[in-house]
């Protein structure tokens, strides 16, 4: 199980590495900001959580992989956007980004979710609303430093009901132990952040606002 959840980890920190390494792309940040953004995007809903539980110095700061893997996927694409960044090929790259940033933060989403839910069960075996936050905060809470960071708004507050599926995936995760064992559960509780986030965006599904135009 434990070699299990660390492919989550490693799944999870390159789809948001790749996550914030093509946002600051898009924000014409340098290779220093490029790296950063993609750093926190990969292991800040991580950060966060183990300071809730009381995990110090958080897993980050425990195993640099996490930080090595995030740089070498933002060197990964810088160099990639260097090397297309003209004519035509730029144009199919971002097309490809468009794409890739719903793959990337599906499988990021899903992958910390799960992990955070299943980090809970360290410090509590009974009180799921602790677990499910875990889950919540560990999916969400990279791209939100990421979002900030970039001087935007939080992709999770306006875009697809993101996350509304770490929420079910995280319930999912944190309920069904008891009945099918932790690594069905696991796999449920990704499959499902999954199928939300992708049904979400094929359907164009999203939160009901106050104002729908957007005009106050």
């Amino acid at each position: 199980m434990p070699e299990f959840i660390y492919i989550m980890d490693l799944i999870g920190t390159i789809a948001f590495a790749i996550s914030g390494a093509m946002l600051a792309v898009k924000k014409d940040m340098d290779i220093f900001g490029i790296m950063i953004l993609a750093l926190a995007t990969a292991t800040g809903g991580g950060f966060i959580r183990d300071l809730t539980i009381g995990n110090i110095p958080p897993a980050v700061f425990q195993n640099p992989v996490y930080i090595i893997l995030s740089f070498l996927t933002a060197l990964v694409v810088f160099f990639v956007i260097r090397y297309v960044r003209k004519g035509d090929r730029l144009l199919g790259l971002i097309r490809v980004y468009e794409k890739l940033l719903l793959i990337t933060d599906s499988l990021g989403l899903a992958a910390f979710t799960v992990d955070g839910v299943y980090a809970g069960r360290t410090v509590t075996k009974t009180n799921a609303f602790l677990m499910i936050f875990l889950g919540v905060i560990t999916g969400v809470g990279g791209g939100i430093l990421r979002d900030l960071f970039a001087a935007q708004k939080p992709y999770i507050f306006v875009r697809h009901v993101y996350a509304l599926a770490s929420v079910a995936g995280a319930v999912v995760t944190a309920v069904l132990p008891a009945w099918i064992g932790w690594p069905k559960s696991i796999i449920a509780g990704f499959v499902v952040v999954l199928l939300i986030r992708y049904l979400a965006a094929h359907f164009r599904w999203n939160l009901p606002r106050a104002l729908p135009d957007g005009e106050l």
